[in-house]
């Protein structure tokens, strides 16, 4: 694969302006690292996903683009430095340490995007995290309380498809699943239309690093933090303390709330699952 090579001029305000939207997109988290306080919605992104600011913060060109000028990417991992002076992702070294994750990922979302949109689970897959128990992840009330939320688990049929939501739901939220996703099934089983698989857009972007332009990875983020807030809004938390109205999907007003913003994280998502199954088949090309 040819490189194209960015005279300073050009990559180095694409950094800065990569650097201003980063920090504007986790300007909440870092001050409240300052102060010590959580956020029961936001957080949530930076603690399962492991995701730093600092790495946000970090602009990349992504495949087959290097740099001229005096650049920090030389000292990072997977960035070499060739005869001409110029600085470019090191395409071939990535996939030598990562192309197994590399080729895992390009089946998933290959997979995925391939699949009609489901949008039938209300998300009632936080519902489940919550079945008949006393204590709860969130320091935060039901608002429909343990009895009414357990009432509502007991009178929809649950259908999540994604694993990672499925290993969360109380012992006696199990058996209610008409699926029994596994980490083995996960290929088959992710749709467009899962918020959690949506959500883990970020996650790949994440685990591919350097590979994926700022830009992308970025959009990816952004996707993560409003599909978020629609999931803890869907859910049985009272979100009262955070100025948040539910979307209350045990009415058939909440179902059709849901299924509509539902439906437009899935175009979205598809879209940025694609320009990443592009980043995957440039990494690829260099097995």
């Amino acid at each position: 694969m040819s490189s194209r090579v960015l005279a300073e001029g050009e990559w180095q305000p694409l950094a800065r302006q990569h650097e201003e939207r980063a920090d504007g997109l986790t300007q909440g988290r870092r001050a409240r690292r300052a102060t010590h306080t959580k956020h029961a919605i936001e957080d949530f992104l930076y603690e399962y996903y492991s995701t730093r600011p600092s790495t946000l913060r970090r602009w990349h060109p992504g495949v087959g683009l290097r740099l001229q000028g005096e650049t920090p990417h030389e000292k990072w991992r997977w960035y070499t430095k060739d005869e001409a002076g110029t600085v470019g992702f090191d395409a071939a070294r990535f996939m030598d340490e990562r192309g197994d994750s590399v080729q895992f990922i390009h089946r998933l979302l290959t997979n995925i995007s391939g699949r009609p949109t489901f949008t039938g689970c209300f998300g009632l897959h936080e519902w489940a995290m919550v079945y008949r128990q006393g204590e709860h992840r969130h320091p935060l009330p039901l608002r429909l309380g343990q009895a009414g939320t357990d009432e509502v688990v007991e009178a929809h049929p649950i259908r999540c498809s994604h694993f990672d939501a499925f290993r969360f739901f109380t012992p006696e939220a199990v058996g209610l699943n008409r699926l029994q996703p596994t980490r083995e099934t996960q290929v088959e089983l992710d749709q467009p239309g899962c918020l959690h698989a949506s959500m883990d857009g970020h996650k790949w972007a994440m685990k591919l690093g350097p590979a994926v332009p700022g830009d992308l990875a970025l959009d990816c983020f952004q996707l993560a933090l409003d599909i978020r807030l629609l999931d803890m809004r869907a859910s049985p938390y009272d979100l009262t303390a955070y100025g948040e109205p539910a979307v209350k999907i045990e009415t058939p007003e909440g179902k059709a709330e849901y299924v509509a913003r539902q439906r437009e994280f899935a175009e979205r998502s598809q879209a940025l699952r694609a320009r990443l199954i592009v980043v995957l088949e440039a990494l690829i090309s260099f097995v």
